[in-house]
């Protein structure tokens, strides 16, 4: 990754949106806003954008978010410390009433449109913006040289994708100049064909005729001053469906091609299969690269005790203690207590937020006095699930989704079902022997 050294600080202010209320990843956000998911065992979400921003030179950075921010407050205030000689920040800013708006944020761009007097503080020509909740390495500062270099008043990063994908994103049309002439946001199939690049321009970007057509990665450039523009109309709350269809036609708008691993977190099957994909012996995206690494919070656990185990395409986090088991195509987050005689396949599990000290101690929720401890007890069978933090799985239970449902939600609220897969939600209790 290219260093761009004081560049992007001096001309850039960076901002990432925490997003709305995170449904489609219930009930993972049932605790936290959707950037404080956990992701690959000790990371959450928003550490890539973060990470992406510091490690490209942009050390001024600000996250709007409003939904059990909690977390994330927690998270950033005990990762992110900058050297205070450098002026740079990490800032959550989260939805507060205030004597222009009593309201929550109404979208990607209201959110913008609210904080903006904080932005334009810094008095940076330009804005970067970036979403919460994908996957991505980006040299921003080679985006910030493309969007000057072009002489654009907006700049969208734009990622080839294919037509079994195509309608769930913002799809763009380039002329051979880079200058975005036509935005449609979430197109329907049959609309996809007019969308498609030319021959001419899929070899100009090296692109196969597998993936024709230009996804949105919600990452985009604004000159300050443009940003000031679109923002005036309050009616104009998104920026994908409202805000850069109608830039298109009024301002030079160009479209930045990324060609390189970008995975949007937006779903529960999203969130599960790149996790697992993160496991496999070949990962298609690497969270330590010497020179752009992915940061978290540091934490002093000791490194991870195991029995006899069996180990196929498993990422382990610090701090577990596992037994004599059996784990194939898993994630294990930190301090993970997994006992004897488990068998755990295509499985998430987040880990926990501490140790219990010898008897269950009360975590979010009171927890019975005869529950069973945090983490997986001995002889569990667990197959396509996801386990989030201080879960209590008790003794001989069986996660399989025996029935082969789809979609569930357990009147008990013990777990949930969807696309498949079981999920075990935070806190939750299930009793020895459960079959689910």
């Amino acid at each position: 990754m290219q260093h761009l050294g004081s560049l992007p600080a001096r001309q850039a202010v960076a901002v990432i949106l925490g997003g709305g209320r995170g449904t489609r990843l219930w009930p993972l956000t049932k605790y936290r806003a959707k950037p404080a998911v956990p992701l690959a065992g000790k990371y959450r979400l928003i550490d890539i954008p973060i990470s992406n921003c510091l490690n490209s030179g942009l050390d001024r950075i600000y996250i709007f978010t409003q939904f059990n921010s909690s977390s994330l407050n927690h998270h950033i205030s005990a990762t992110y410390h900058l050297d205070p000689f450098s002026r740079g920040f990490v800032n959550l800013e989260a939805a507060s009433q205030s004597n222009e708006s009593s309201d929550w944020y109404q979208g990607t761009a209201d959110s913008v449109r609210r904080n903006f007097k904080t932005i334009a503080q810094w008095q940076t020509p330009h804005v970067v913006i970036l979403p919460g909740d994908t996957i991505f390495r980006m040299d921003l500062g080679r985006l910030l040289d493309f969007h000057i270099g072009h002489g654009a008043d907006v700049t969208v990063a734009l990622h080839p994708t294919g037509a079994e994908r195509a309608s769930s994103f913002g799809l763009a049309r380039l002329d051979p100049s880079d200058r975005i002439v036509q935005m449609v946001e979430k197109p329907a199939p049959d609309r996809l064909g007019p969308l498609a690049l030319p021959p001419a321009e899929m070899a100009r970007w090296g692109l196969g005729p597998a993936r024709p057509f230009l996804a949105s990665m919600g990452i985009y450039v604004f000159r300050t001053g443009v940003l000031a523009e679109v923002c005036l109309d309050r009616t104009q709350v998104d920026f994908g469906h409202q805000i850069l269809p109608q830039a298109v036609a009024n301002y030079r708008v160009s479209g930045y091609v990324f060609d390189d691993y970008w995975e949007d977190i937006g779903t529960i099957r999203a969130f599960y299969e790149a996790n697992l994909a993160l496991a496999s012996p070949r990962p298609p995206f690497e969270f330590y690269i010497p020179d752009a690494p992915i940061y978290t919070r540091m934490r002093f656990l000791p490194s991870t005790h195991t029995g006899r185990v069996s180990l196929r395409s498993t990422r382990i986090s610090d701090g577990c203690r596992i037994g004599d088991a059996a784990l194939e195509e898993c994630v294990v987050g930190i301090r993970s207590i997994i006992g004897d005689g488990v068998r755990m396949r295509r499985t998430v599990m987040m880990g926990a937020d501490y140790y219990e000290q010898g008897i269950p101690q009360p975590g979010f929720e009171p927890v019975p006095p005869d529950a069973p401890m945090i983490g997986i007890g001995e002889g569990c069978e667990i197959d396509r699930a996801i386990i989030d933090k201080n879960a209590r799985v008790g003794a001989g239970a069986r996660i399989l989704n025996a029935r082969g449902l789809d979609h569930h939600d357990d009147p008990g609220e013990r777990f949930y079902i969807r696309d498949g897969i079981v999920i075990i939600p935070k806190h939750a209790i299930i009793e020895p022997g459960t079959v689910i």
